[in-house]
């Protein structure tokens, strides 16, 4: 099935009331479904609905129909994205920013679509390196980050070893001697 952007999806959408609208004039102005059908694979070519479609809203306006809108269907409402499954779903995430979005999924019983639709539109979270990290900082985190690089820094100054015993992970080290690695602190205040 194609994956339709929103604003191609809107002009599909465009499209099909505007044919519609032509279908109710042609009603009212009591031209034929044959000519209505002619008339609208002349303007629109290819993106004309089909015949049976032109035929069945032709009937619909005749008998009073006077909405181009489609109708209130029947079917499964949305149950799973609901206050309560947000909520669920932000505290799983904010105890443990590595949990799996399956894992959150067998824990609530909701799909996994679901789960993947709240973390990214409503929660405005996203995966890297397989943990869960708002797309903007919160002020909770710029907080956490603050308190985390005044610790480190307040332990250089209390230790003056403590930046030597640092190993990072993008140096490898083949002979286990003293580390001749730097580390450098960087705080940002928050804004």
């Amino acid at each position: 099935m194609p994956i339709f952007s929103v604003a191609s999806r809107n002009a599909l959408q465009r499209l099909k009331f505007e044919q519609r609208e032509k279908i109710k004039f042609c009603v009212k102005t009591k031209i034929s479904v044959k000519k209505t059908f002619k008339m609208l694979q002349e303007v629109y070519g290819s993106k004309a609905m089909s015949r049976s479609r032109c035929k069945d809203w032709y009937l619909r306006f005749k008998n009073g129909r006077t909405s181009v809108d489609d109708e209130i269907r029947s079917g499964r409402p949305s149950t799973s994205t609901t206050p309560k499954h947000i909520r669920e779903i932000d505290q799983l995430v904010r105890q443990d920013f590595r949990i799996s979005l399956r894992e959150i999924s067998a824990i609530l019983n909701v799909s996994f679509g679901t789960v993947q639709a709240i973390l990214t539109s409503t929660l405005n979270l996203h995966q890297v390196a397989n943990k869960l990290v708002p797309r903007l900082l919160t002020p909770e985190l710029k907080q956490y980050r603050l308190r985390a690089c005044e610790d480190l820094r307040q332990q250089t100054r209390d230790d003056p070893t403590f930046m030597s015993r640092i190993i990072t992970g993008d140096e490898t080290h083949t002979n286990p001697g003293p580390c001749d690695c730097e580390a450098v602190l960087f705080t940002t205040a928050l804004t």
